[in-house]
């Protein structure tokens, strides 16, 4: 009889993923203390300006050259699922919208039809340290929803449902951005973007972090689609024992969605992110910025941001910041 574990995979800087989920990624930075551009208080010296990747002292820039981030940058035919674990991160977008939101805060953002946007990670703390961790995700969208209209939503973390279960020796804690299971006591799911293959009924998409104490159980419940897949990126702890097969931390695991599957965590704690849905099972043609379903569409995509701009660029600089603090906000054009 097939086990509960159908695959393992190590994780690397990109984590390996499965249809309708396109790329998973997780930034790990320990910036040090901001300066008064917001930037790092600290030589950037050794570092390709524009585009240092290298982790150089435990921190990069990426694509900024002040400011640690993504400045600027065009998209078109799938969504970005950003969950914001320590930090800060700034977003601004060709729609007019801004944002500032930071650990627990989730971002979904639909590129659909063409969007630019920038997420830079502002250093506002000027007497300590400026840790950022962050998962980010990208979904596909189906041919039908490509070209649909951007959308930009913010999900608070105190708005997120989810719950906590705790016995005198462990707890375990579930975060459900997206697809509250049936029958949980949590509150009611978020509302997922219109356009979304999340929106979808028949989709069984979910979206979970699932932290477990030292020693702690879990049982994840049955999905309810019969083509729905299940992967769990286990990127913090020790060991986790799925099935009685063991595995170790910093592995990508699917796993049987047609049964519950029970967890069981080792001596340290653990951070699991559960990806789960139906696969969309349409041609992926992925270059760059865009994420089309042929080389054609991925050239008129090329050819359509050259000649608009995917609406005009409504902020002062290509990496705005939205000034001193952490107060998080979120702003949309009226």
């Amino acid at each position: 009889m097939m086990g509960a574990v159908l695959r393992v995979d190590p994780l690397g800087g990109r984590w390996p993923t499965i249809d309708p989920f396109l790329v998973c990624v997780h930034h790990v930075d320990n910036y040090p203390q901001g300066n008064a551009e917001f930037g790092p208080d600290a030589s950037l010296s050794g570092r390709v300006p524009g585009r240092d990747m290298e982790g150089k002292d435990g921190w990069r820039m990426y694509f900024g050259r002040t400011v640690p981030g993504f400045p600027a940058h065009p998209h078109r035919g799938f969504e970005t699922i950003t969950i914001v674990r320590q930090g800060i991160v700034d977003h601004s977008d060709s729609l007019g919208s801004s944002a500032r939101f930071g650990a627990g805060d989730v971002q979904w953002l639909t590129a659909g039809r063409g969007i630019v946007h920038a997420e830079m990670f502002p250093l506002v703390e000027r007497n300590t340290r400026n840790p950022l961790e962050l998962l980010q995700i990208w979904l596909n969208l189906p041919a039908r929803s490509k070209m649909a209209e951007p959308n930009f939503t913010m999900y608070w973390a105190e708005d997120i449902p989810g719950i906590v279960t705790s016995d005198a020796q462990s707890d375990v804690e579930f975060r459900y951005i997206a697809g509250v299971p049936v029958g949980s006591p949590a509150t009611s799911a978020t509302v997922v973007p219109p356009n979304s293959w999340a929106a979808d009924p028949e989709a069984d998409l979910a979206i979970w972090t699932i932290t477990l104490s030292p020693g702690a159980r879990c049982t994840l419940p049955p999905a309810s689609g019969l083509k729905t897949r299940r992967q769990l990126f286990f990127f913090e702890g020790s060991t986790l024992t799925i099935d009685e097969q063991v595995i170790a931390r910093s592995s990508a695991i699917e796993v049987r969605c047609d049964k519950s599957v029970e967890l069981v965590n080792g001596l340290e704690r653990s951070e699991i992110l559960m990806l789960q849905a139906r696969p969309i099972g349409e041609p992926v043609v992925s270059e760059g910025p865009f994420v089309m379903g042929s080389i054609g569409e991925i050239q008129q995509a090329y050819a359509d941001y050259r000649e608009t701009g995917f609406g005009a660029w409504p902020w002062p600089s290509t990496a705005p910041v939205h000034g001193e603090g952490n107060t998080k906000f979120a702003s949309r054009p009226t």
